[in-house]
């Protein structure tokens, strides 16, 4: 007999609109592996255009939180506002053992990301954090070279991310308005883009922190960005590797790729699906097209589902899950601290 239970719809909620990329939702009607029971959102100007602009019910919308999911009992609840709200987010789910799913970075302050990691382990749900690069097949091939040793030890890694700029790529003026707030953004450049490598680095050295970080920020576009960095430099040290950030809004086009250098070869990401690699000397280096990862990889909807049905459990060490995310967050708050400071910050 099915299990009618598994083949449902996970309820999910919608926790804040303002974040660009709170369009992925809405633009899934094709799935149906969630249903969206509820939005929550306190600008009425942005509940408008959203009601407009995909057809949506006004009676999906709340004003506040705690009455949304206490209305519409969601399963799991997404949140795609500031990320110093994602904490807020947290300690309304949790007690009412509802998982939560936000975008990258997890928060903005070590206490907060300590707080939402101790209330997922008091309440037994699933906080997960989205990052677009834990959907790439070329990060998780380098990944497994890794692993299996054919890279030898790793040495040397630089992850690239960033684009002209978020007023130059034409994000929407309620994103803008806090992505480059130093409160609820938690920094620029530093912030945006400085995540993605933390969390790849992490989970390539396998949850180990680093020693230490060292950041350099500066403000390119003060004219545009007169609050925060519009360019970050973090360099990570560890006792036999060295890992180099570069987040920035001021690349010539947007970029997200990874290079892993080790004692015996090297493999470079260089976007979601193709990859460089030479892994011994003698050997010339290739060339490989891979194809995008499998259902639900691709899709951090999917994903989320899969885990609150518990047909996918993932590994503590997972780019998702809370142990690299709060290190993300440990090792970001240090690059802040040095980038201020001027000054070498050692991990405690």
């Amino acid at each position: 007999m099915p299990d009618t239970f598994a083949q449902q719809a996970v309820r999910v909620a919608v926790a804040g609109i303002s974040h660009g990329h709170v369009g992925w939702i809405f633009n899934r009607k094709e799935k149906k592996d969630i249903q969206i029971v509820g939005i929550y959102e306190t600008n009425k100007a942005l509940v408008d255009k959203f009601v407009k602009r995909y057809g949506l019910d006004r009676k999906l919308f709340y004003d506040n939180l705690d009455q949304m999911l206490t209305a519409t009992k969601p399963e799991a609840v997404t949140a795609f506002g500031p990320i110093n709200e994602h904490v807020q987010v947290v300690r309304a789910a949790a007690p009412r053992k509802v998982h939560v799913m936000v975008e990258k970075p997890l928060a903005t302050t070590v206490a907060d990301a300590r707080e939402i990691a101790s209330l997922a382990r008091q309440h037994g749900i699933k906080v997960l954090t989205n990052y677009e690069t834990s959907w790439y097949s070329s990060n998780q091939h380098v990944y497994k070279l890794a692993q299996e040793g054919k890279l030898g030890q790793i040495r040397k890694v630089m992850v690239n991310d960033g684009h002209q700029g978020p007023r130059e790529i034409g994000v929407s003026d309620e994103f803008f308005s806090w992505l480059t707030d130093p409160v609820q953004n938690g920094g620029g450049a530093l912030i945006d883009f400085g995540c993605y490598g933390a969390n790849l680095m992490t989970w390539l050295m396998q949850g180990e922190r680093p020693q230490s970080v060292m950041a350099v920020t500066h403000q390119n576009k003060p004219h545009i960005y007169p609050k925060v960095d519009d360019e970050a430099t973090i360099i990570l040290q560890y006792p036999t590797a060295q890992c180099i950030i570069q987040g920035s809004w001021n690349w010539t086009f947007a970029r997200k790729d990874m290079e892993v250098y080790g004692t015996q070869g090297y493999a470079v990401a260089i976007d979601r699906t193709n990859v460089r690699q030479r892994l011994q000397e003698k050997a010339p280096e290739e060339k490989l097209a891979l194809s995008p990862r499998p259902a639900p990889f691709e899709d951090p909807f999917s994903v989320l589902a899969e885990v609150v049905r518990g047909r996918l459990v993932m590994e503590a060490n997972d780019l998702y899950e809370l142990p690299i995310n709060v290190t993300v967050v440990e090792i970001l708050d240090a690059a802040r601290e040095s980038a201020k400071s001027g000054k070498v910050v050692t991990l405690k």
